[in-house]
């Protein structure tokens, strides 16, 4: 304390009172600052906006897809109201907020949101014009049954499992996908630092790809790109220019270009501009805007009119032109001008053991087949374990049957019921808990004829079964042939054409693109005023 009486830092620790039972930890605020900002960015890139690499979905959309395989909520039941799962998520896995968990699976039922969605969504789910959907209330939903090949298996042991947020159930880290989703579906998010944005593919070209990847693992991004040729986007449009592609495929940046697909129609005399698709995650609705107001404002000349003729069979925007308008000047000024062309910034972030990565093209395969190979292993683990474990009760069964005499008779010589009759069958005959368990269980009148022949057959069938499991765990070519052979029954069942066209050539807007290629007549008077005049109208005011 100073002479005037005041508290200085050096003794104000010396001044808290005794009896407070308060203790002072002196920290370095810079260091404090520094280390519950780390702590919050890795919350956020973990738990929140970055995707595993190998199921390919964040946290949110991972226990969306749990809880609603626990609930039952499965493609063969009914749809459930989509309130109801999003409370069964939020109250046993998910505790951020409703609306959080709703928007996540919003999003997996639009259609031009996900290439392949993982939701059935039933009501209004929105719309490609921005829409936003129901409340929740309102809608119902269920799984795809694409979604259901990502949480098959999920009971044998093939991921690892950990507690929730209240430690009261348990939820997977990782689904034990058989579909290689963040490649077919891609995913966005935006992290502390760090960002997301990848490009949704085709399912057929990708398995191709990893197939061949598995066949030759020293293969190239350049090769790979033979079978994944460029993204393949769910609004359909069209890739102008293959550079952005091939810098995302080698380095997992790049720059693609999009465009809507148009074509020319001639309707009563006039000339229209039909736009079939629009760039992925372009607004419908605000491009129409867009363009009317640059219209109105004088920026965009040559149209007339626009018009949305969209309807539940495709998209159909229509711009009338004016007569005199030039149908390929006024569709170039749309592309420069308007989001008819916009651009999709490839950024592939995701998680690798808990770590965010950029990846390329190869490496995201190389993560995802990994995951296969480690899941097959442990659901054969998980099998070759349940057949012996079943092989074990049998050969108890089969061996009791060349004394089911003396068991009957020691199981009616016991008073004490099922427990001491166990226990007597154990000790007299050597049996162990699990085939005592079978015995008593099993009606003993039934271990003859028919019953005893079951009991054999199935015992070869087992055995046999445990022969081609231990196969498997010793034969590593054995275990990524199955990986193959999975992954092209996927490609039967959910594989589809192409939908985004590829335009190899592409170039940047030249100036000559957006003007009319029309004969003019140029004067040069003797003061030096140059005139361009149309010929058509030279040639009227000559006639004149």
């Amino acid at each position: 304390m100073d002479e005037n009486n005041n508290i200085t830092p050096e003794n104000q620790e010396d001044n808290i009172p005794e009896n407070t039972g308060e203790k002072i930890i002196k920290v370095n605020l810079e260091n404090q600052m520094k280390s519950a900002y780390i702590d919050y960015s890795m919350s956020v890139i973990i738990s929140r906006a970055l995707p595993d690499v190998r199921d390919g979905l964040k946290p949110v959309h991972r226990r969306v897809l749990f809880g609603m395989k626990e609930l039952g909520v499965t493609s063969r039941s009914g749809y459930k109201k989509s309130a109801r799962i999003v409370g069964e998520v939020l109250g046993k896995y998910h505790p951020h907020g409703d609306s959080s968990v709703y928007d996540a699976m919003v999003r997996m039922a639009q259609s031009w949101s996900l290439r392949y969605p993982l939701v059935d969504g039933q009501g209004n789910f929105g719309s490609v014009d921005g829409d936003s959907p129901a409340a929740m209330r309102y809608t119902e939903a269920r799984l795809q049954k694409i979604a259901e090949e990502m949480l098959d298996d999920l009971d044998k042991d093939t991921v690892d499992f950990q507690n929730n947020f209240d430690d009261s159930l348990q939820e997977p880290t990782v689904l034990p996908t058989q579909i290689p989703t963040l490649l077919v579906n891609g995913t966005n998010g935006i992290a502390v630092g760090m960002a997301t944005n990848m490009a949704p593919h085709n399912l057929s070209e990708c398995v191709d790809g990893i197939i061949a990847y598995i066949d030759n693992r020293e293969i190239t991004t350049q090769e790979l790109m033979q079978y994944i040729k460029a993204p393949d986007f769910p609004t359909a449009g069209v890739i102008y220019g293959y550079e952005g592609v091939r810098e995302a495929f080698e380095t997992g940046r790049g720059r693609i270009v999009l465009r809507g697909e148009t074509h020319f129609e001639e309707h009563n005399g006039h000339e229209r501009i039909i736009a079939t698709s629009i760039p992925y995650q372009v607004n419908k609705a605000e491009m129409i805007k867009k363009t009317a107001d640059l219209v109105n404002e004088k920026k965009l000349d040559g149209l007339a009119d626009i018009r949305d003729e969209s309807d539940r069979k495709g998209i159909r925007v229509v711009y009338e032109l004016k007569r005199d308008a030039n149908p390929d000047v006024v569709l170039n000024k749309l592309y420069m001008m308007t989001p008819l062309q916009s651009s999709f910034n490839v950024n592939n972030v995701a998680l690798v053991n808990g770590r965010p990565y950029t990846l390329n093209l190869k490496q995201l395969i190389e993560h995802f087949v990994a995951h296969r190979h480690e899941v097959v292993l442990r659901r054969t683990r998980f099998d070759l374990k349940k057949a012996e474990d079943r092989a074990h009760i049998l050969e108890g069964l089969a061996r009791a049957i060349d004394i089911v005499d003396e068991i009957i008779a020691t199981i009616r010589a016991c008073k004490g019921g099922t427990p001491e009759a166990k226990q007597a069958i154990m000790d007299k005959f050597g049996f162990d808990d699990p085939q005592a368990s079978a015995i008593v269980a099993y009606r003993l009148g039934q271990l003859a004829g028919l019953e005893i022949k079951k009991i054999m057959d199935e015992l070869d069938e087992i055995h046999e079964r445990i022969k081609h499991f231990h196969e498997i765990l010793q034969n590593e070519e054995l275990q990524f042939q199955i990986i193959k052979d999975e992954l092209t029954v996927i490609k039967e069942k959910y594989g589809d054409a192409r939908r985004t066209q590829i335009v190899p050539a592409a170039g940047e807007f030249r100036m000559e693109d957006i003007i009319a290629d029309d004969a003019v007549v140029i004067t040069i008077s003797h003061l030096g005023y140059i005139k361009r005049t149309p010929l058509t109208e030279y040639r009227v005011s000559a006639l004149l």
